[in-house]
């Protein structure tokens, strides 16, 4: 028996063409973000990861929301090439990363899911999302951080670092999206001194976002 998807193209008329090669849709979309987009303000390597960030939004315009720590893709994209683990606060972010773009094998981690999350956030008081960041401490040492969900969680990370005995990450990217906590989160993280960080400043943000982040830092090869 043939498959039914050999004769498609003879079963049915070609009512719509569509560029159909990923490698040429994404060459043409990071060529249309880069016609488009206000950019001149960025280093090459944040520059990257601007234009996947767009892409990833759909929004020329995001740009002029974002916003690095000196160095910080710098700091990011070594500790990835060390082999530092990517610790995530949701499994949109998690799964948004493309694993074959890591350098190191990286191991990705997202805790949400643990059981002891939901009797860890009732104890403590707060949401899901803030106490599974409680897990993190024995990876955070020299960790990337992705939080694209969840104020909660990046308010309470920057609150376990006020502990001189919490291990400290290499870098944060702070991207949590909504309308109740994610701007000033986002204000609290940059006002932090001697964090590593980018951030989409207001309510902008979301896992989409901070997933294309992690890939493109994670390499130099932009398709």
């Amino acid at each position: 028996m043939t498959p039914w998807c050999t004769n498609y193209n003879k079963a049915f008329p070609m009512l719509h063409t569509f560029e159909r090669d990923g490698d040429a849709i994404y060459r043409q979309s990071f060529a249309i973000i880069r016609s488009e987009a206000a950019l001149s303000r960025f280093s090459p390597i944040e520059e990257r990861v601007v234009v996947r960030m767009i892409h990833a939004a759909g929004m020329v315009g995001l740009e002029q929301h974002v916003a690095f720590t000196p160095g910080m893709a710098e700091v990011a994209r070594a500790a990835l090439q060390a082999g530092a683990p990517v610790l995530c606060d949701a499994r949109m972010v998690s799964e948004g990363i493309t694993r074959k773009r890591l350098p190191a094998n990286n191991e990705i981690i997202c805790t949400l899911q643990d059981a002891q999350v939901a009797e860890l956030a009732r104890q403590m008081g707060t949401t899901r999302s803030a106490a599974a960041l409680e897990l993190w401490r024995p990876r955070l040492a020299g960790a990337v951080v992705a939080i694209g969900n969840a104020p909660t969680a990046l308010f309470h990370l920057l609150n376990m670092l006020q502990d001189p005995a919490c291990p400290r990450p290499a870098a944060v990217i702070g991207c949590p999206v909504g309308f109740v906590g994610a701007a000033e989160s986002k204000a609290a993280l940059m006002a932090t001194p001697g964090l590593s960080a980018l951030v989409v400043h207001g309510r902008l943000g979301g896992s989409a976002i901070t997933a294309a982040a992690i890939n493109a830092l994670a390499s130099e090869k932009e398709i």
